[in-house]
């Protein structure tokens, strides 16, 4: 029998920023994304095979060989987007604490994505929303692509479980789930017993989250039949400068 998910709880685009301001959170599909982006649906998609080379996480504390990603830097300015030399990625434990505290070298994005017209527009647009709630700035962008498999039997999209991220702004793009059950998301207020859980299964629909407010996690994953796999694209935005580790 199939799984019964809950449907995210979409916002319409012309809402998207009062709901931010609400919530803390807002989901959004596909269609108003690439409304809001300038994009089309078809130029995300040709960006979908890149997922299939994503080299394994070699970080990861729990022993699992479940994790596989890649990773950039980018400086996001107005339509600006300059890339960054390859850099470690960095939390505090007081973020992360499984894997904080760790400099964390992933192999980098490839060029055949960072280069698509498609790539920079997205990240034009997630600073666009990010500098509408918080005023113009350089937004310290770092984007990360994430398979999470079934290779053990189980996935753990989040294992350092419930958590912020240390920056201003997350987004979290579904790419694609295949053979799987579970991948539930869920999200809860900082401050209030305020909760959702849902279940993103279209390709390219986004969850966008103001980390100083909520806290999100994924459930883990489990096959429906052999070679189950659930992609994601996270790119968080950050104020000030890029999260480092302090100097010794």
């Amino acid at each position: 029998m199939p799984q019964q998910m809950l449907q995210p709880p979409l916002t319409p685009p012309d809402l998207l920023n009062a709901t931010l301001a609400d919530q803390g959170f807002a989901v959004l599909g596909a269609a108003s994304v690439c409304a809001l982006a300038g994009l089309s649906v078809e130029a995300l998609r040709a960006l979908e095979p890149s997922w299939n080379h994503l080299p394994p996480d070699q970080y990861l504390k729990d022993g699992g060989r479940y994790r596989r990603r890649r990773h950039a830097s980018f400086e996001v300015t107005g339509d600006q987007v300059q890339a960054m030399p390859h850099r470690a990625h960095w939390q505090p434990l007081s973020y992360n604490a499984l894997h904080g505290g760790m400099q964390r070298w992933f192999e980098p994005m490839g060029q055949e994505v960072v280069h698509q017209v498609a790539w920079l527009h997205l990240l034009c647009w997630l600073a666009r929303v990010a500098s509408k709630a918080q005023g113009h700035q350089t937004w310290f962008t770092e984007a990360h692509q994430f398979r999470i498999d079934t290779t053990d039997g189980i996935g753990r999209p989040t294992p350092e479980g419930a958590h912020r991220d240390g920056v201003n702004w997350v987004a979290v793009f579904l790419v694609g789930r295949h053979s799987i059950k579970g991948g539930e998301t869920r999200v809860f207020d900082m401050d209030t017993p305020r909760g959702q859980r849902f279940t993103l299964s279209e390709p390219w629909s986004l969850l966008l989250l103001d980390d100083s407010r909520v806290i999100h996690e994924t459930t883990p994953i489990q096959p429906e039949q052999e070679g189950g796999w659930r992609d994601t694209l996270v790119v968080t935005l950050r104020s000030g400068g890029f999260l480092d580790a302090p100097a010794p």
